[in-house]
């Protein structure tokens, strides 16, 4: 009988010859080869009660008990940070992250996180207990949307929608100069060797990184831009605009320009997201307006030159 925690299955015509570990990474409570590995290592999956290796090849009718790993401890404490929750349920948070706050814990920056401020409502997965529930970051001064799993599962299959790109996330993005209507930036970001704060897209080196963006109006010598992910590096939009000649304004690091508008951050923010519920499979579709600072810089922007 198995116990609470555990998943125990009898193999079926479909499963027999197959690995171990291949089987049990495709369970929704392990997520993963790599991670059914780990736990055929440490001795958390059986086979007919024996332990087997992970290259063990399965037979019909042999029952399999599965033992995932706890989630780790986080030894955080609770803080009040201002957030906004637009969407909640059993399964998942969705917030809408003011400028400044810090999604998670990191070097210089130990409390009045996005963590810190939804500890109290129980969020948790991945593996490390700085960061329980985070699937995906947006920077200090960005503000926007943000999901946040409340379980192991759930943060393991929203994940995985990630890197097969079915999160549709886009932002609103405010720049110098006129682009295109429409284009699209695929150029590999990575760290920049003068400066380990910055990335950079002009080494023509590094991971693969893709932002679609959409002009929306032309305000005097700015644009205001819908940027839509395709992947998600450090800094994509920013780094990727900055290599286009059409920087973010107000950017402190990627735009070398005067912030004439008086934004004091990137306007950069992170407007609608679009996905199918991890568990639910029910599609949620969040929006978020852009906040004051940013309407105010974007009414400066259109009073300074003629919008078209």
């Amino acid at each position: 009988m198995s116990q609470a925690g555990e998943v125990e299955f009898r193999v079926g015509p479909d499963d027999a010859g197959k690995r171990l570990d291949a089987v049990v990474g495709a369970l929704a409570e392990v997520g993963s080869r790599a991670e059914a590995a780990r736990l055929i290592e440490a001795g958390r999956v059986l086979v007919d009660g024996e332990r087997e290796r992970k290259r063990h090849l399965l037979r019909e009718d042999s029952v399999v008990r599965v033992r995932p790993a706890p989630p780790p401890r986080s030894t955080l404490t609770p803080e009040a940070v201002p957030l906004g929750v637009v969407y909640e349920d059993e399964h998942l948070i969705v917030v809408d992250k003011p400028a400044g706050v810090v999604t998670h814990p990191s070097a210089g920056h130990q409390s009045g996180t996005l963590v810190h401020g939804l500890l109290d409502r129980s969020i948790a997965g991945g593996d490390d207990p700085r960061r329980p529930g985070i699937v995906h970051r947006l920077d200090r001064d960005t503000s926007g949307l943000l999901i946040v799993a409340r379980s192991p599962r759930s943060h393991r299959r929203i994940q995985a929608a990630l890197r097969r790109r079915e999160i549709d996330r886009r932002y609103t993005v405010l720049v110098h100069g006129e682009p295109p209507p429409a284009l699209t930036i695929d150029r590999p970001i990575a760290r920049d060797p003068r400066s380990r704060r910055r990335m950079t897209a002009r080494l023509g080196t590094g991971r693969a990184s893709v932002t679609h963006l959409r002009r929306l109006e032309v305000c005097g010598d700015f644009s205001l831009l819908e940027a839509r992910l395709e992947t998600g590096r450090t800094h994509q939009i920013r780094v990727h605009l900055e290599a286009a000649g059409h920087p973010v304004a107000g950017d402190p690091t990627y735009c070398r320009r005067p912030d004439t508008l008086g934004v004091g951050r990137q306007f950069l923010h992170a407007s609608s997201l679009r996905f199918e519920h991890p568990e639910t499979g029910a599609e949620l579709s969040l929006v978020s307006p852009l906040p004051s600072d940013l309407v105010d810089a974007l009414a400066r922007a259109r009073s300074a030159g003629p919008s078209r």
